[in-house]
């Protein structure tokens, strides 16, 4: 699907566009490709603003997952090293076992993203595992309240109404700790997308391949269970979908764009003596683990040869949207319909002074990967909003010259009033660093706070922290309240330590900081 033409922006000329970059695909267990270009249209004369990445099923299991927590899985970490060095920061992610969600975002906006946070749902095994359910991230976009909401729900032909359920289930149980949009459903703008596991009914295997054949997508539309449950379902109706105008996803033979083509065959094919010892190993792996109904019906399959039913292609992977409805009805009791009432004029009234749009400029699947029987699913949108904050709430600047020979100083001032809080620190990191959590050291604001006044306030900066091999570095200011950087300096030069290259700088005297910052 060709990306469509961008539209003169319409109305206030305040208005701004923001381009979003969405990303759903069910791995199927597999290591990230080499070469991710297409996926994220890294050639494209329009760079995107934000980037949202939902993946389903990225391997979890037990040595794999213990080591994720510990460090970033290769998905992230594939994501993070090719974004950071386009000045892209991964702002949030969440990781229920195979589901993974992840946030980017242009640095330059970084200061205006606040109240991040990040939640999941487990719908699997009766809602005790998580091979299968939901994750979310939300958060303010320059006061503009949104949801992204990754799914993988459950799978077969005859679960459509299952799927329904569990998404109901989703948004009705997530909550966020934020007055104004505590549910899903109460944010400006939701997006959800993942593997939402809906088929093709009705239709014969060799009706839909001839449609796929011929591109005639639309004859298939009207059986499409999600389009389907769109019109009986009322929380369905909310969301938007552009046309499906691309091949379903679902499902693939692993390394190539052929459609599922096993024979429906029940047999089993004996070990190989030499593997005996990997697959004790593995069965005993699982057994220690718990590990998920779903996985050990995959390793079931795969090890003993069995073979189930031909899958008819679908469009199982999808992303949908969501702006807010303005004639919300209200669960409030009779008695508080004064109250609900002032709310929603206050809320009505902001919307209408700070409205937000969105146009999607294209929908589309890619065939060119082939490590999963799914293929990705690529949604791009143009957000077009009125800003509600149009300045940073904090200026930083590091005061004077900085290397680990002295004690530094950082100057900060409020640009706009904000709570602040004891748990507000003041981060050092690296040109280019990748995410949120990349910082060399930090300083607490309170605790290291030395003199102040009403406009500028300095912090102390121990020289035991600075890196010794210097570096091109920024300074930026996390808010515990706001949940989110509020500020972020310019960039500026940290020296090399004179005292350390006078002694050597033997390799045991570069610390982990100093590591960082060569790497």
């Amino acid at each position: 699907m060709e990306e469509k033409e961008e539209q003169p922006e319409r109305g206030d000329t305040d208005t701004h566009s923001f381009r979003l970059h969405m990303v759903t695909w069910n791995v199927a267990t597999a290591d990230p490709p080499d070469d991710v270009t297409v996926l994220l249209n890294l050639n494209s004369p329009k760079s995107p603003d934000l980037y949202v990445i939902g993946l389903q099923e990225v391997y979890s299991g037990p040595l794999r997952f213990v080591s994720d927590v510990v460090f970033n899985d290769p998905w992230s970490h594939l994501f993070m090293s090719i974004l950071a060095p386009r000045n892209y920061v991964k702002v949030s992610s969440i990781r229920m076992q195979g589901l993974l969600l992840l946030f980017f975002s242009k640095l330059q906006h970084v200061p205006f993203i606040s109240d991040i946070q990040a939640t999941y749902t487990r719908t699997g095994i009766f809602g005790y595992w998580g091979n299968k359910g939901g994750v979310s991230i939300r958060l303010s976009f320059y006061g503009h309240m949104l949801c992204f909401l990754n799914c993988h729900l459950a799978a077969h032909m005859k679960y459509a109404t299952e799927r329904v359920d569990e998404f109901e289930y989703i948004m009705d149980t997530q909550t966020f700790a934020c007055k104004k949009t505590p549910r899903i459903a109460d944010h400006n703008l939701v997006f959800w997308f993942g593997d939402l596991n809906f088929r093709i009914q009705d239709h014969g295997m060799h009706f839909v391949r001839t449609c796929i054949n011929n591109q005639t997508y639309n004859l298939l539309w009207s059986k499409d269970q999600l389009i389907m449950m769109k019109k009986k379902e009322q929380t369905l109706q909310e969301f938007e979908e552009g046309p499906l105008d691309f091949q379903p996803t679902y499902k693939f033979d692993l390394n190539s764009d052929t459609y599922d083509s096993r024979q429906v065959t029940h047999k089993f094919t004996f070990f190989n003596p030499l593997h005996l010892k990997y697959l004790l190993l593995k069965i005993l792996s699982c057994i220690y683990f718990l590990y998920t109904s779903f996985q050990l019906h995959r390793l079931y399959k795969t090890w003993f040869g069995f073979n189930g039913k031909k899958r008819k292609p679908a469009w199982t992977d999808r992303i949908l949207w969501r702006l807010r409805p303005k004639d919300l009805t209200s669960d409030e009791q009779d008695d508080n319909s004064e109250v609900v009432k002032k709310v929603k004029e206050l809320e009505e009234k902001e919307e209408d002074e700070y409205p937000l749009r969105i146009r999607q400029d294209m929908y589309t699947s890619n065939m060119e990967f082939t490590i999963s029987d799914h293929k990705p699913v690529i949604g791009i949108f143009t957000l077009e909003l009125r800003k509600m904050y149009e300045t940073p709430l904090v200026h930083l600047q590091a005061e004077g010259e900085w290397c680990a020979d002295i004690d530094a100083m950082v100057l900060y001032s409020p640009l706009q009033p904000f709570r602040s809080s004891s748990w507000d620190w003041i981060g050092l990191y690296k040109v280019g660093f990748s995410s949120l959590t990349d910082y060399i050291t930090y300083t607490w604001v309170k605790d290291d706070e030395v003199a102040f006044n009403e406009e500028v306030i300095q912090v102390y900066v121990s020289k035991e922290e600075i890196p010794v091999r210097g570096g091109e570095c920024v300074l930026c200011y996390y808010s515990n309240t706001l949940r989110g950087i509020i500020g972020i300096s310019e960039p500026f030069k940290v020296h090399e330590s004179k005292v350390a290259n006078e002694e050597g700088l033997l390799h045991d005297q570069i610390t982990r900081l100093d590591r960082i910052v060569a790497s």
